[in-house]
């Protein structure tokens, strides 16, 4: 009985801590404090985790599932076999409860915590801001020039779809990120390099190209899709890595990061990254514009947009809308009440970037 006390004094504690964390994630400047101090801890654990090949998380990830399972098969066999049953079910389910809200309050206070406090465009100054129509179909047009320009400096396959080795790739995400630190100082970190995810498969049918895990401070990769996409999304979980927390901010950085990295295979995800947003925002207000632009993409940029247009229509299954629910409420739970649409305020974030003078060149595409 002294272990089923001790359970409940934790349940109790980890739910109480919780629930404080709750009340007081208004207030920013604690927030700051807690994301601030745990950041050093989690940028910590990636370089530790860096010392294996393959993904921590994934096999930490792994693991839980399996000592989930075996909780199941033990509970049914004890709550079959001792009595009485309604105790020891009890037993067995305060112990799955205890973990659970104990690895719930690490995720608030880990990650959490970032969402609650300044973001990136608080501690950077640039705001996203409503803009006119006009502005988008001006910043759409200068990044199809762009990604126009980049498509003929990467290698293609015999399709003419993108083909740097994913090796070539991993290799250079450590370095990727130094013309953004220019831009903004308080993006400054020693990186290493992401994991690719064993998992990738399963990932895709589940709608993820990648993921942060804030217990071991790894980013993980889903490494079958098609390549294009792969530096803008390492990057983009590179970004969480540097306490980025929100994905439209985490996907700004990424462009950013990607435009200003001086490798051409990055440069070029990140201006298709780019693009595809613009160009998605575009279609809705002005789709006349949206079809000029697109017409003047050169084959090989409309060779990588159906390779990964064909790969994701495999994936369109029941898994990926019930992934989709779970993380959009998980990210209203944090604040982010645009949840999964979030991904789409970017544009504001690219404008905003662009109006500052980033992504400037002579004559841009126009009508």
């Amino acid at each position: 009985m002294r272990s089923l006390r001790k359970r409940h004094g934790l349940i109790l504690a980890s739910g109480a801590l919780i629930l404080l964390f709750h009340l007081l994630s208004g207030r920013k400047k604690l927030m700051d404090a807690l994301a601030s101090g745990t950041l050093p801890l989690r940028q910590g654990l990636s370089r530790l985790c860096a010392l294996f090949p393959f993904s921590v998380a994934e096999i930490l990830c792994t693991l839980g599932v399996l000592a989930v399972l075996a909780w199941l098969v033990w509970t049914i066999v004890s709550v079959v076999k001792v009595r009485p049953r309604l105790l020891t079910f009890w037993k067995r389910l305060s112990l799955l409860l205890a973990v659970v809200l104990l690895l719930y309050l690490l995720l608030c206070v880990l990650l959490g915590a970032s969402y609650r406090g300044s973001s990136f465009q608080d501690r950077s100054g640039l705001r996203a801001t409503p803009q006119s129509v006009d502005t988008l179909r001006e910043v759409t047009a200068l990044f199809a020039e762009r990604l126009a320009a980049a498509s003929v400096e990467v290698p293609r396959n015999a399709d003419g779809v993108f083909a740097v080795g994913q090796e070539e790739i991993f290799a250079a995400a450590t370095d990727i990120y130094r013309g953004a630190e220019r831009r903004f100082p308080l993006l400054k970190l020693r990186d290493v390099t992401p994991k690719r995810a064993l998992y990738s498969r399963l990932m895709s049918y589940f709608n993820y190209t990648g993921f942060y895990f804030p217990y071991t401070g790894e980013a993980t990769l889903n490494i079958d899709p098609p390549d294009a996409l792969l530096p803008s999304t390492i990057a983009h979980e590179m970004a969480h890595q540097r306490g980025v927390a929100s994905e439209q901010e985490a996907n700004f950085v990424a462009v950013l990061a990607c435009t200003e990295s001086g490798n051409a295979a990055y440069e070029y995800s990140g201006w298709l990254f780019g693009y595809i947003h613009l160009a998605n925002a575009l279609y809705r207000w002005d789709a006349d514009t949206y079809f000029a632009l697109a017409s003047r993409l050169p084959e090989a940029v409309w060779a990588d947009l159906e390779a990964n247009r064909a790969y994701w229509a495999r994936f369109e299954t029941k898994a990926a809308e019930v992934s989709d629910k779970v993380y959009d409420t998980m990210l209203k739970s944090y604040g982010q009440s645009m949840g999964v649409q979030s991904y789409g305020a970017v544009v504001d974030l690219l404008i905003a970037w662009y109006l500052e003078g980033g992504f400037q060149v002579e004559d841009p595409i126009t009508d």
